[in-house]
């Protein structure tokens, strides 16, 4: 499964946030802990962060994203549908 942008920053966001794999987090919890590592760092931040952890501890890092990307697939699913104006637009190509 091709992983969208979308899901690659929140999965960095809640790769660097405070939730722990242990504490099987909840999906409001999920999105509130997101929202607020994006809020206080940003998309590069997190980048950063994340980049800093496969540097440093590439074998921890790696199950850690794998969490935090099946956690976040799980909280925003994915639109089924693209938006009328995307449609449009690519039958105009």
């Amino acid at each position: 499964m091709a992983t969208t942008t979308f899901e690659a920053v929140r999965a960095e966001a809640l790769f660097v946030s405070n939730l722990q794999c242990s504490q099987a987090p909840k999906s409001d919890e999920i999105r509130a802990a997101v929202a607020s590592t994006l809020r206080r760092i940003g998309i590069k931040g997190c980048a950063a962060q994340v980049a800093g952890e496969f540097g440093d501890h590439p074998d921890t890092a790696v199950a850690r994203m794998a969490w935090a990307l099946a956690l976040v697939r799980s909280t925003y699913p994915a639109r089924r549908n693209a938006p009328r104006s995307v449609r449009l637009l690519a039958r105009s190509a």
